[in-house]
């Protein structure tokens, strides 16, 4: 039963408003530690320098994409293993196929409550405390 305030949180998205919306309803749910990038690239650097416990990632994104970069961190050997969820403002079903095959461990359709970003989440890292 991890604890959320202990649990450190990578938010990707190129949007400063969707990820302060996203940063906002993390620390509803009680996340403390949470770092962002704009982009995919950003997110590997600082997925590469530092722990993280969960990465949250918007699909459309310049640079390098959501799907792009759960790619990289499923090849890359100090991150492959951190649960992945994919944020997407469209629910077709080529890209979750996609995602699934990348190795996503859920996605999210933006725009998302509190609570059903708290079950996505629980459902790739078990119940939170």
């Amino acid at each position: 039963m991890p604890n959320a305030n202990a649990v450190k949180v990578l938010l990707v998205d190129d949007q400063n408003s969707v990820r302060q919306m996203a940063r906002i309803t993390l620390e509803e749910i009680g996340f403390r530690q949470i770092s962002e990038a704009e982009n995919g690239v950003q997110a590997m650097h600082t997925a590469s320098l530092q722990p993280i416990d969960l990465i949250i990632s918007d699909y459309n994104m310049p640079e390098m994409d959501g799907l792009a970069l759960l790619r990289a961190v499923r090849s890359h050997p100090v991150v492959r293993k951190v649960p992945f969820i994919l944020l997407t403002g469209r629910g077709d079903r080529e890209l979750v196929v996609k995602a699934a095959e990348a190795g996503v461990n859920n996605y999210l359709v933006k725009p998302f409550t509190a609570a059903v970003l708290r079950e996505k989440i629980e459902q790739v890292m078990g119940k939170l405390s």
